[in-house]
């Protein structure tokens, strides 16, 4: 297991070059630890390992996750985020404690928050609707990354028009949050649920515009037609 990610570990840095690493360190307000390697190259390094990886047992893989998360470097943790929704059938509700865990310990910026949340979270709820209730119980969170993940990780449900009654009670525990990251994450989950509840979520912007800040409605809108944004935009 050491032997993979120290062989995970020489083909990132490989691959990292000064012009990557400047362009995506603008992209955050807070210091990240990074590479420099692009995306699509993270994504092939975790294709090339994973047929090795799922033939270790459940504690393995988790446990070589875990060193990759504890690293801090924003690419292998993607390469976790890759993993994960690829171990689908063999997760377990007991699971979201340790990816909870996983959350509060490791996520410290929105890039890892999204691409852990919106499919490893995202994919367990669809697997077991019951965990929602926990997942929604993160937006009280005194952690801006809990908080964030709460609305992110309905974001894949939510294009499928799932989990509405959630997304809302979710959104309303952010609602009035100042953090612009929090803002965008349950904006952005209005959006996705938009797709298929473009009245539903219309009807909340405007109950709820008075109230919400600018960043937050302006994502829940997106979507919409030109008159709709028009009128949600509207002062009261």
């Amino acid at each position: 297991m050491n032997k993979v990610i120290s062989e995970i570990r020489a083909e990132l840095a490989a691959s990292a070059d000064e012009k990557t690493r400047g362009s995506t360190k603008r992209f955050f307000k807070e210091q990240i630890k990074v590479y420099g390697v692009k995306t699509a190259t993270v994504e092939k390094i975790a294709s090339k390992y994973w047929p090795q990886v799922k033939t270790y047992g459940k504690p393995d893989i988790f446990a070589l996750c875990e060193e990759l998360l504890s690293s801090d470097f924003m690419e292998e943790a993607f390469i976790v985020s890759d993993w994960m929704p690829k171990y689908i059938h063999y997760l377990e509700l007991e699971d979201l404690a340790i990816f909870k865990r996983w959350i509060e310990c490791y996520v410290d910026n929105w890039a890892k928050c999204d691409s852990f949340c919106n499919h490893t979270i995202g994919d367990l709820i669809q697997k077991y609707p019951q965990l929602v209730r926990e997942v929604k119980s993160w937006a009280k969170s005194s952690s801006l990354w809990m908080k964030r993940a709460s609305a992110v990780s309905l974001i894949v449900p939510a294009k499928r028009g799932l989990f509405l009654a959630e997304a809302f009670e979710i959104c309303n525990m952010l609602l009035l949050d100042g953090n612009d990251l929090v803002q965008k994450g349950y904006g952005w989950l209005l959006k996705e649920e938009s797709r298929t509840h473009q009245r539903e979520v219309f009807d909340y912007v405007v109950a709820h515009r008075a109230v919400m800040p600018r960043t937050a409605l302006r994502y829940a809108i997106e979507l919409m037609p030109k008159e709709l944004k028009i009128e949600a935009m509207k002062k009261t």
